[in-house]
């Protein structure tokens, strides 16, 4: 199973992933983070592809996604 982890410091709640994701897994906060930005989260991990869209249009690089190696 894919796992995602946003970076809360390194975001900056553009959204950008949350159009990129196909699944639609990943959203905004509600809470902003310590600098007031409503920062990305990732839910449901057992519904992603992995497919990394969310990191590739993340402008600030906040989104790593990790996958499992194929046997």
């Amino acid at each position: 199973m894919p796992k995602i982890i946003i970076d809360e410091v390194r975001c900056k709640g553009c959204g950008l992933c949350t159009i990129a994701c196909p699944r639609k897994l990943v959203t905004l906060s509600d809470t902003p983070n310590s600098f007031g930005y409503t920062v990305a989260v990732f839910s449901n991990p057992e519904k992603c592809i992995g497919c990394a869209l969310c990191a590739e249009m993340c402008p600030d690089v906040a989104i790593t996604v990790f996958k499992e190696s194929q046997p």
